[in-house]
Order: C-alpha cells, then structure tokens, then sequence
C-alpha cells in the first residue's frame, strides 16, 4: 500500500487529493467547520471547489486543530464514510504538543465524556458516552512533550479532554488549561482506509505553528507503524 504524503500549507482549506468518490481537503487551525458570521468555514470554503462541485463533510476538526479531512462527492458516499467512522473502519492519528508532563508516556485514557461549565467536556469513570484514546508520548527539546495519539472513539473534544486528564493540555489551547501560544498545537496527521477493494494511506505533516517547525526532524514519518497498545 503506497503512501500519499501531502505537502503542508497554510491558509484557506484547500483540496489537496482526488479520488471519484472523495478528496482530502486540508483544513487550517483557526477555521471553524461552519461559517460564522461573515467569516467562511470548512464547508462553504469547500464549495469553491475549481469545478463549482458540492462536497460533503463526513468528519469534523475543532476550530483550532488542523490537518486532513475526507470529504464525499455526494450524498451516498457520504453516508458510508459516515458509517466506517462510526465503526471504526478509518484510523485517524494525531499530532499534539504540550509543555506538561504527562501522568503517564504511552498507553489508553479510557473514560465517559460529560458536559462541564462553559461548554466544555470532562472525563468520567461512568456514562453513556464512552472514549477510547491511545497515544505514545516523546520529549522533543528541552521541555516538549509530543502525543501521538490515535483516537479509537469520536467524540466531540476527545483528544483534548484525553491529553488535559493526563495533566498535559496542548499547547495553545485555551479553553482546557493549555499554556499560551501562537495556535493550538493539534494537527490531524494521517487517514488509513479501504474504500471498494483499494487501500488508502494520507499523511501531511503540519505546515502551521512555529513549535511543529521546531521538532519537525522528530515528528513520525508513519504513525501507524508505532506499536500500538493491543
């Protein structure tokens, strides 16, 4: 299975990949996934697509978290990409960086996610909403920690809530305790998938932040080759 590397750029969200049924769009931190306002987001930059197509969002990034997204040229496909991230048929990996040291260096955070003050979640020992987080974590520099992490679950905050439990918020992001810097420090990496008999392996590293430029010589070229806890 050959694997696609997509050069990192920044700015608006941009179609990266093509295939008949889907692209890859890369999307920029800071942009939300709907307009807001007069600002545009994911979908409506999406609908600038060159040949005027409407393209179709089968997952969603957090505004302030950059990187690959799947997008389906139509309605079907969506709703089957839709149903294999539901299933856990598409391995996603991520990319975070913090200035904290966290309570453990590899392994799960397991827990249920329930809503907290101000709109934001928190880890529980019991609920409806169940997240599964694996990661492995590397000293980069002097005092970095970089997560690897593959989210086995989708729920809304997940790495963020899964990395602040571990006492080591990313950095940037505000709202869970993360020290101050110039974006939040979460990138979606890689996409790995079948799709009709083919196999698909996407990685981009981060084209955005000064700290993702800094450890760029550290960051794993394939994530998915990582022993991943069993």
């Amino acid at each position: 299975m050959e694997t696609v590397v997509l050069n990192p750029q920044s700015g608006p969200a941009l179609v990266w990949q093509e295939h008949p049924d889907f692209v890859l769009a890369a999307k920029p931190a800071g942009m939300s996934f709907h307009t807001e306002g007069e600002v545009p987001g994911v979908v409506a930059s999406l609908k600038r697509f060159p040949r005027g197509e409407y393209l179709h969002g089968v997952h969603r990034l957090d505004r302030m978290t950059s990187g690959l997204m799947i997008c389906a040229r139509n309605s079907q496909v969506a709703a089957e990409f839709g149903q294999m991230f539901e299933e856990g048929r598409i391995a996603k990996y991520y990319l975070a960086l913090s200035d904290h040291r966290p309570a453990k260096k590899q392994g799960w955070i397991k827990g249920a996610m329930q809503r907290a003050r101000g709109g934001n979640w928190r880890l529980a020992r019991e609920g409806d909403l169940q997240a599964v987080t694996q990661f492995f974590s590397f000293l980069v520099g002097s005092n970095l920690r970089l997560f690897v992490v593959r989210p086995r679950t989708g729920r809304t905050h997940q790495i963020r809530v899964a990395l602040k439990s571990l006492g080591a918020p990313i950095l940037g992001d505000d709202r869970y305790g993360g020290s101050p810097a110039d974006r939040g420090y979460l990138h979606a990496n890689a996409l790995c998938f079948d799709w009709k008999g083919e196999s698909f392996r996407f990685l981009m590293p981060p084209g955005e932040g000064a700290l993702f430029q800094e450890c760029a010589d550290q960051l794993p070229e394939a994530p998915w080759d990582l022993d991943w806890p069993v």
